[in-house]
């Protein structure tokens, strides 16, 4: 299966293309969040491994949680090139990509938590059928788990620390950002069926900042 992976939800900017889990070409930007380096990312990949956009097979992007714009940014570009390939798009949580880079340690369930960059955590605490798994949270009142759990994402640190004071086993990764071969890896899955179907529409945890003025829209310009 050949699968062109977009990233560009946190403080990090991939792009790749893989077939069959082998990577083929790859661009990957730490840093700023710069959702504004994947198109070309996206082009030099598909350039790099040979590959015309209606050869593929699926275009997978990354649905949240994380920054805003570079969610917004990363699934309608997702969107335009599976139309323009006539292929599937495939959303993935970065939980679920972060899932495919655990290799898992007996009982011990992986959370994943991501700075909200508004004084609070995204935590997805699994397991995939809870409703409720996404939900962010001050450092101070985090969740208690119900058992031993491995903890990742850009927060692990400052999380596994409030959790582990609190007298939680807790385990931590060295997972901080999810790779583009988990990306892709999760999208081959959710096609084969081993994960539950999700759009590839951004998944937004806490209420948009921008609001409508107190007093409604101004009226359009009379003709």
């Amino acid at each position: 299966m050949l699968i062109l992976a977009l990233d560009a939800a946190l403080a990090r900017c991939s792009a790749s293309i893989t077939r069959d889990g082998i990577v083929l070409a790859q661009r990957i930007e730490d840093g700023a969040r710069g959702h504004a380096l994947l198109p070309p990312m996206a082009e030099a990949v598909l350039t790099e491994a040979g590959i015309d956009a209606p050869r593929l097979d699926a275009v997978a992007v990354t649905v949240g949680p994380g920054s805003f714009t570079g969610l917004r940014a990363a699934c309608a570009l997702a969107q335009g090139l599976a139309l323009a390939a006539g292929c599937a798009v495939v959303g993935v949580t970065i939980g679920e990509a972060m899932a495919e880079g655990f290799p898992g340690t007996g009982a011990r369930a992986l959370w994943v938590a991501i700075d909200s960059r508004r004084g609070r955590v995204f935590v997805d605490r699994g397991p995939r059928d809870r409703a409720d798994r996404i939900a962010a949270y001050d450092l101070a009142t985090l969740p208690r788990p119900d058992g031993p759990i491995a903890l990742a994402g850009d927060a692990a640190i400052e999380v596994a620390a409030r959790l582990a004071a609190d007298g939680a086993d807790v385990a931590l990764t060295d997972l901080r950002l999810p790779l583009p071969r988990h990306i892709a890896a999760a999208a081959a899955r959710r096609l084969a069926g081993g994960l539950a179907p999700r759009p590839a529409q951004p998944v937004y945890v806490d209420p948009p900042e921008a609001k409508l003025p107190a007093a409604g829209l101004r009226a359009p310009p009379r003709t």
